[in-house]
């Protein structure tokens, strides 16, 4: 598994990226709780509508404080594992 993982709502992603390789990772395959992946693919639902809205600034940061909130939750499930956000709305990484 990847030991460092990116948060991030790009609209061809699965809300989490391999840092250090590249890629989308399916959540559920690195162990996280069905709540939390449930929480995951949502927000990612709701990044998805803000690219479609033209990522309206205060909805981005809305969905990038839950992002980040997100990510801080799957730190504490994957403990030893490097865990950032990368705001797809403002194309830059947050943490």
């Amino acid at each position: 598994m990847a030991t460092e993982l990116l948060v991030d709502g790009m609209l061809s992603g699965t809300g989490i990226r391999d840092a250090i390789n590249g890629g989308y990772i399916d959540p559920k395959s690195i162990g996280l709780s069905e709540q939390l992946a449930c929480g995951l693919t949502s927000w990612l639902a709701r990044y998805e509508d803000a690219h479609f809205a033209g990522f309206p600034d205060d909805l981005v940061a809305e969905l990038d404080k839950n992002g980040m909130a997100l990510a801080s939750r799957i730190r504490e499930e994957l403990t030893g594992t490097t865990v950032g956000y990368f705001s797809n709305g403002l194309m830059r990484r947050l943490d």
